[in-house]
């Protein structure tokens, strides 16, 4: 689906603790730091400090609320692992009101039956089976708030596999199953809001790693889209949940 036309009040995250993954760089670093310009308090999560610190310090320059760090490596994160985030989130917030799933590795672009077992299996545990296992964990305390916003971040092919695009094509449509099941199993028990957002063509990392011979001039870029994620984050979307938001063809 395509969203309605929408104005963002100022401060619409204003007493929202949002948590983003892979918030160190590319698309997840853009929706951190517009989650906290738009007030909330951002809990960054990614695997490297140094670059987690370099966020957080961003976030400060520009006289948004506090954020936090809250470190983990999804590649090799065990359960205890994320029952000490889970812990670390209810002791310090009490509550959670978004958690946005950007952390994703591309893997390779190799055909199947070359594809590197290794690496399927990382790349399939990353971008599928961690985000499933910390919604569990966070959803004690997603139930607390009362609207919170759980995103999804896909991809195009999701829903259309191409050739050659391996454990990242599994990894996504494997996503659009979990955000259409979790949706309905929540949907007359909870509040909370199951989205997944297909950003489209973005200047980041990642896309320069898929495509190593594309101009990034030619790309809109990460901060482009993050009025849209900040929408699906308030109030002002309360009503929306169970959907696949298509922001490539918006």
């Amino acid at each position: 689906m395509q969203l309605p036309s929408f104005t963002l009040p100022p401060d619409c995250l204003r007493g929202r603790n949002i948590l983003v993954t892979g918030s160190t760089s590319g698309l997840g670093r853009a929706l951190a730091l517009a989650c906290a310009k738009a007030g909330a308090t951002v809990i960054l999560s990614g695997r490297n400090l140094a670059k987690l610190e370099r966020v957080y310090d961003a976030i400060e320059q520009v006289g948004a609320p506090q954020p936090a760090i809250a470190p983990l490596d999804l590649a090799t994160a065990a359960a205890p692992d994320y029952d000490h985030l889970a812990q670390v989130i209810g002791t310090e917030f009490g509550v959670l009101d978004g958690l946005v799933h950007s952390a994703a590795l591309l893997g390779d672009r190799a055909p199947l039956e070359q594809y590197d077992v290794p690496t399927w299996c990382k790349v399939l545990h990353v971008n599928l089976t961690a985000p499933l296992i910390l919604t569990q964990v966070l959803l004690p305390h997603l139930r607390k708030s009362a609207s919170a916003s759980v995103l999804f971040v896909s991809s195009a092919v999701a829903q259309n596999p191409r050739p050659f695009w391996g454990a990242y094509a599994v990894s996504k449509a494997g996503l659009e199953s979990v955000r259409s099941m979790l949706y309905q199993e929540l949907a007359s028990v909870s509040t909370v809001r199951i989205n997944s957002v297909n950003p489209g063509r973005l200047r980041t990392p990642m896309r320069a790693a898929a495509y190593p011979g594309e101009d990034p001039n030619t790309l809109p870029s990460a901060e482009s889209v993050t009025d849209a994620f900040i929408y699906l984050l308030s109030d002002e979307a309360r009503a929306l949940s169970g959907q696949n938001v298509d922001l490539a063809h918006a």
